[in-house]
């Protein structure tokens, strides 16, 4: 059964396909990138292949939380999570809107920095999240500013710094996060697109 979920042409950009994650046969791959001490942000150095298998097992489980393999032209680039705010430690943060979808994006480690990749992931990933869906709610850590600044430049709200409780149960186990919340609706999305000056929602 195919695992794809979306593929859409990104003008001067190619084809980015979204793929939902196969737990055994992506974790060596998924395993490498989150690794390096760039990817400190995403809360999985030290992990073994194992350890990351597991995760993306457990994810694939959940009906409220998915993880993709985001490929360009067929080539793997980011790893994409989206979920369910209601049913994230997030819901305690703020106050969920009806139609509002979470995401989580890690892009893969590149030989060479490519001007305007990020923004034509972004362009595809965006319609994918907003399909059938009002808002985006993204909560990087708060000090992760790179991320943060793309973010706003794509269009997000930036909302207020906040604390993402602890999980601990016995499937999973998240710590603390300081967080900076940052919303970006489809009435936005679809303003800029347009070349028009948008309306924000703040979260």
């Amino acid at each position: 059964m195919s695992r794809t979920e979306h593929t859409q042409a990104v003008e001067g950009f190619g084809t980015v396909r979204v793929d939902r994650i196969d737990p055994e046969a992506d974790a060596p791959l998924i395993h490498g990138w989150v690794n390096e001490e760039r990817a400190r942000f995403w809360g999985m150095n030290g992990t073994t292949v194992e350890q990351v298998r597991e995760i993306y097992a457990h994810l694939d489980s959940l009906t409220t939380h998915h993880g993709f393999l985001v490929h360009r032209d067929g080539v793997p680039v980011a790893v994409f999570q989206t979920y369910d705010p209601e049913a994230d430690r997030v819901s305690e943060c703020y106050e969920v809107l009806p139609g509002d979808i979470g995401v989580h994006l890690f892009l893969a480690p590149t030989v060479a920095p490519e001007r305007g990749f990020t923004e034509g992931l972004l362009a595809a990933l965006v319609d994918f999240a907003l399909t059938g869906r009002t808002r985006i709610v993204g909560e990087p850590d708060a000090a992760n500013e790179k991320v943060i600044a793309r973010l706003v430049r794509t269009g997000f709200e930036l909302g207020p710094e906040v604390v993402l409780p602890e999980v601990d149960l016995p499937e999973v186990f998240i710590p603390e996060k300081k967080a900076r919340l940052a919303f970006l609706t489809r009435d936005t999305r679809d303003a800029r697109r347009a070349g028009e000056t948008p309306t924000a929602v703040r979260g």
